[in-house]
């Protein structure tokens, strides 16, 4: 059983699921885009994951914005995967989060808006 999440309703009207969050940068190309948030999102989850599971595309404007944002995850502990890209001199393209309940991650990436 998935922890509950306090802050969104009473215990017994909240729904229990996990969330996958993936960050990918926007200030590359669409394709560039699209390709590294595939790769974060494949490598970070452990697949067979449980009917219901939401998935969250979220911005970074830049490699910085990524940067610091692992350098969050780290510091709290949370299971991520950080995807570098070898022809762009391994520069942090994206990160994706292992499913978890979203109140684990909810402030660590509340400052990230949805990819648009």
């Amino acid at each position: 059983m998935l922890p509950v999440c306090s802050d969104d309703a009473p215990a017994s009207a909240v729904e229990r699921y996990l969330t996958h969050y993936c960050i990918a940068r926007t200030d590359v190309p669409v394709g560039t885009l699209c390709a590294q948030l595939i790769h974060a999102a494949g490598e970070s989850s452990p697949g067979g994951l449980l009917e219901g599971t939401r998935a969250v595309a979220l911005a970074a404007r830049s490699e910085m914005q990524l940067l610091a944002l692992e350098k969050k995850l780290i510091s709290n502990k949370i299971q991520h995967v950080a995807i570098r890209e070898p022809d762009l001199d391994n520069q942090l393209m994206a990160i994706g989060i292992a499913p978890c309940d979203r109140s684990v991650v909810r402030k660590v990436v509340s400052n990230f808006p949805l990819i648009k």
